[in-house]
């Protein structure tokens, strides 16, 4: 059995107690980090169906499609699964910041000593 998740063609995805998996975002171009969410079945099969990201939002309880009410849809280029089948990764095209924010990227401050330092 973990052979076939490990190599096998079929797709498994090992969903946590909540029923999501981890999805890595980045923009397919340049490789940058964008975000990081997570996916329920129901958002993997949009995803896959659509060729744009859905997510599974834990906060509202609710699916939602990346861009749905800012028009910064990501469309998916390349869908990866990891090697046990626990994460997937998105390779997109945004088309527009991928953070609520503004920010081009979720991960636009780092930790220095402590502090958070946005990037310049």
């Amino acid at each position: 059995m973990i052979d076939d998740i490990e190599h096998g063609s079929n797709l498994a995805p090992r969903w946590d107690a909540a029923g999501l998996i981890t999805a890595v975002v980045t923009d397919r171009n340049s490789g940058e980090l964008l975000m990081v969410a997570h996916m329920n079945a129901d958002a993997l099969k949009h995803t896959i169906d659509s060729g744009e990201a859905w997510f599974w939002s834990r906060s509202r309880g609710a699916l939602w499609k990346k861009g749905e009410t800012s028009g910064n849809v990501m469309r998916v280029a390349e869908l990866r699964i990891d090697c046990d089948q626990d994460a997937v990764w998105l390779k997109v095209e945004p088309a527009g910041p991928a953070c609520h924010t503004g920010e081009r990227s979720c991960f636009y401050r780092r930790i220095d000593g402590g502090a958070l330092v946005g990037e310049s």
